[in-house]
């Protein structure tokens, strides 16, 4: 017998906001938030998300919103997921809770997203210094495919996969992470010499009651006030897994979440049509709405035989990530390398984020000569399935980091080739990204060898 078609557990209606929806939408981690649903191992069901801004970025001409954005409010998740065994025993601290992506892919009748860089006094990104504006480009999808007007001539697959993917911490752990992040916002500017590379950025994101939702506790009662000013945000990767954004996970990939309360407490968000390896514009994956189908199965004890803590607690542990067998198939690319020597000349000892950076500014000057401008190349690298390593970590001083681009994205041919780079018929690809004024007076890093 066929088995049964996958149980919708959290549903979303596009037309409502996130604390409408019939199963309120979270956007912190803390151990009190309720679960929604329940679970059971070998049990295949789906979930519905909302992009994560929860339908804030509009498919328009304009990049106001993602200028005035206020992203307190993000990253919506679906959930939390109560999961329990085949007796109703639920996942315990300790174990390890394997989630299978069983399918995915954008709500049908949403079939669009977006790529977008933030203002750099409201959000930033990696390369905030060098592109301080907001800027936005529309993408529509042609079942594997995406397509943007505001970047022509490049077309690709999408490797569809959620950004976040995580399980509740527990009260123990909430503390580490507050403390630790607190510790890095107060006192980074004078320990962390890559704050004087990548700057104008937060360091952390503490918690804050600011565009809090916590599900299914009411908003303005004693209980939401309390763990609205312990609830981490959502914003980086932890322990928890969390917002990780490896594109790879896609079709038939396997997480393996360390437990750390009692039902695990699922939660999944931040859907991606495709993302590049990095996401470096920071809103820089086709961001969309979406579901998932997914299987989960508890392995009892797993942390401990599994997971070698890497640091003073048993809770210092980090997820695994299975790969799946789905994935584009490219066989050419065009490989930039970077050092960790930045735009100054100023050496770095073996700094792989520099390296990086090198990495990606240099990739966005050579396309840049292709008829592309250097806001298009930006978020093209942020989105489309390319490849990043940390090359070198060992030969002192000078990390290095590459990025791979594959050649077929574009309709024309972007290799070097004897002579110059045609200038003349050159095709310049218009029309340009959707983009806002930047208004603020930080000062903006400019290279002064790059080709305008």
């Amino acid at each position: 017998m066929a088995p049964p078609t996958p149980r919708l557990v959290v549903s979303v209606d596009l037309k409502k906001k996130p604390w409408e929806q019939a199963l309120p939408l979270h956007n912190r981690w803390h151990p009190e938030i309720p679960p929604v649903a329940d679970v059971k191992v070998s049990e295949v069901f789906r979930v519905e998300m909302v992009d994560w801004t929860g339908s804030v970025i509009k498919d328009d001409d304009s990049a106001a919103d993602v200028k005035f954005i206020d992203l307190s409010t993000v990253h919506y998740l679906s959930g939390p997921i109560r999961v329990v065994d085949k007796n109703e025993t639920p996942a315990m601290p300790g174990d390890l809770l394997a989630v299978e992506i069983c399918n995915l892919g954008p709500l049908p009748g949403d079939e669009w997203g977006y790529t977008a860089t933030f203002d750099r006094e409201n959000g930033g990104g990696f390369l905030t210094d060098h592109f301080p504006c907001a800027t936005k480009a529309i993408w529509y999808f042609e079942g594997i495919y995406a397509y943007s007007p505001h970047i022509p001539g490049v077309r690709f697959p999408g490797l569809t996969h959620p950004g976040i993917i995580g399980t509740a911490p527990s009260m123990e752990l909430l503390n580490i992470w507050n403390e630790r992040e607190r510790e890095v916002e107060e006192n980074g500017h004078k320990s962390l010499k890559l704050c004087e590379v990548l700057h104008s950025r937060p360091l952390a994101n503490l918690p804050s009651t600011k565009g809090c939702h916590l599900g299914k506790i009411k908003k303005g009662t004693a209980e939401w006030e309390k763990i609205a000013k312990e609830a981490a945000r959502t914003i980086p990767g932890r322990e928890n897994g969390g917002n990780c954004d490896i594109k790879n996970l896609s079709r038939g990939s396997k997480i393996y979440l360390p437990v750390f309360v009692e039902g695990a407490n699922l939660s999944t968000g931040d859907m991606h049509f495709s993302q590049g390896d990095g996401e470096v514009s920071f809103c820089g994956a086709i961001e969309m709405s979406g579901f998932l189908e997914l299987k989960c199965e508890i392995i009892r004890g797993g942390m401990k035989e599994y997971l070698t803590p890497m640091g003073p607690t048993p809770l210092h542990v980090n997820p695994i990530f299975e790969i799946g067998p789905v994935e584009p198939r490219f066989s050419e690319w065009l490989v930039f390398e970077g050092i960790s020597v930045d735009e100054s000349g100023r050496q770095h000892f073996l700094d792989a984020s520099v390296a990086y950076k090198r990495a990606v500014l240099n990739a966005i000057d050579y396309l840049s000569k292709f008829g592309y401008s250097k806001e298009q190349v930006y978020l093209l690298l942020s989105c489309c399935p390319c490849e990043g390593r940390i090359s070198g970590i060992v030969d002192a001083p000078n990390a290095v980091a590459t990025l791979a681009i594959p050649t077929a994205i574009f309709d024309q041919d972007i290799r070097p080739k004897a002579g110059k780079v045609p200038i003349g018929p050159r095709l310049v690809r218009k029309p340009d990204v959707l983009r806002c004024s930047y208004d603020g007076n930080l000062p903006t890093t400019k290279n002064p060898a790059a080709s305008m």
